[in-house]
């Protein structure tokens, strides 16, 4: 079982990309393509997050 430590680093981890998706999606030219990155990296996390807390 994952340690409540390393589930709240990914937690925390998750916030700061959806913190920086929020940015990216809200200046004058966004990236697209960081934005997406972003959140493909963003659910890689929340697939792990939800993986290690039903273990």
């Amino acid at each position: 079982m994952a340690s409540q430590e390393q589930l709240e680093a990914l937690k925390a981890k998750h916030a700061r990309l959806e913190q920086s998706i929020d940015e990216e999606s809200h200046r004058p030219l966004p990236d697209t393509v960081q934005i997406h990155t972003l959140k493909r990296e963003k659910l890689k996390i929340k697939d792990t997050i939800s993986r290690l807390a039903q273990h």
